[in-house]
């Protein structure tokens, strides 16, 4: 069996990806300190669990050592978090990810996949946004997730890893994490709604958002692992090439809405796919209602 890595693998997009790791007969590994908690509906029974800090290099290398390929997904997420705690995520984001770099090149690690961020981007005067815009990122998150795009090039080009980085826009899906301040606008619309409270849109909710289903963004990585088309650092756009404003999220999902103030965030994000077709053959199959129609479902609102 090949070995598979998922540092965060207990997370929202990692324990999707090991799901599939796993069903295609991977020895799959799971590093993760659990920060982000404990959902025992994330936890696959036939993977192996390692509670450790990414930044932990004596105890991840041996982890890590052999693997066939590392999909880096742990990371100290959302943009407000980060502007409130900088130092924080930056330990996590940038130091963090160089040790998971170091220890995939030394343990002879055959690709390293990347969850980058469409937040590097920060605010674009054009859309849809393509992977030649230059970086403007508005935030600290930004910022260190576009450090590691840049350390996956000069990964490549120093030590011969080969990696590829796939900036993720707006990921939702089942065994999203509704709770705290931070959480992702879908998951929190559909537990507000199920507890009868109204929807709570920060500033006016005109901004928009290119909602990408957690299925299009697994597939992704397992067409990025696959490709021969890449391994030198591409940054490759995966995101759904549409997108909707939290005004018409709250519209599909239903309710009563209130404003609270706004908070800084780029006006709008929206994905060029193009570049995913040519190098990975990967478009978009998920529609956004029909991916809000049945987590609605699933959670007992339809």
């Amino acid at each position: 069996m090949q070995k598979a890595i998922v540092t965060g693998g207990a997370g929202f997009i990692g324990s999707h990806l090991v799901s599939e790791l796993v069903e295609r007969g991977f020895d799959t590994h799971i590093i993760d300190d659990f920060s982000g908690g404990r959902m025992e509906k994330r936890k696959h029974p036939k993977a192996t669990y390692h509670e450790v800090d990414i930044r932990d290099y004596e105890s991840i290398a041996p982890i890590i050592a052999g693997a066939s390929c590392v999909f880096h997904e742990a990371a100290l997420p959302r943009v407000q978090f980060s502007i409130e705690h900088p130092q924080e995520t930056f330990s996590v984001n940038v130091d963090g990810f160089v040790s998971v770099l170091r220890a995939s090149h030394e343990g002879g690690v055959k690709r390293l996949i990347y969850a980058a961020s469409s937040s590097a981007y920060g605010d674009q005067t054009k859309m849809p946004l393509s992977e030649d815009f230059p970086a403007q990122p508005k935030s600290p998150y930004g910022l260190q997730k576009y450090i590691g795009e840049l350390s996956c090039r000069l990964w490549n080009e120093v030590y011969g890893l080969s990696t590829v980085s796939l900036r993720y826009f707006n990921v939702y899906g089942a065994n999203f994490d509704p709770n705290g301040p931070y959480a992702l606008v879908i998951g929190k619309f559909l537990l507000q709604k199920s507890k009868g409270e109204p929807l709570t849109i920060t500033g006016d909710g005109t901004h928009t958002r290119d909602f990408t289903n957690v299925r299009d963004v697994v597939r992704a990585n397992m067409l990025a692992m696959e490709s021969e088309k890449v391994g030198k650092g591409e940054v490759i756009n995966i995101g759904a090439g549409r997108n909707a404003s939290i005004n018409e999220i709250a519209s599909m999902i239903g309710g009563p809405v209130v404003h609270v103030e706004p908070r800084l965030e780029p006006a709008h994000t929206l994905a060029d796919t193009a570049k995913a077709k040519k190098l990975l053959g990967w478009e978009p199959t998920v529609k956004l209602e029909d991916g809000i129609a049945e987590l609605k479902k699933n959670s007992g609102l339809l």
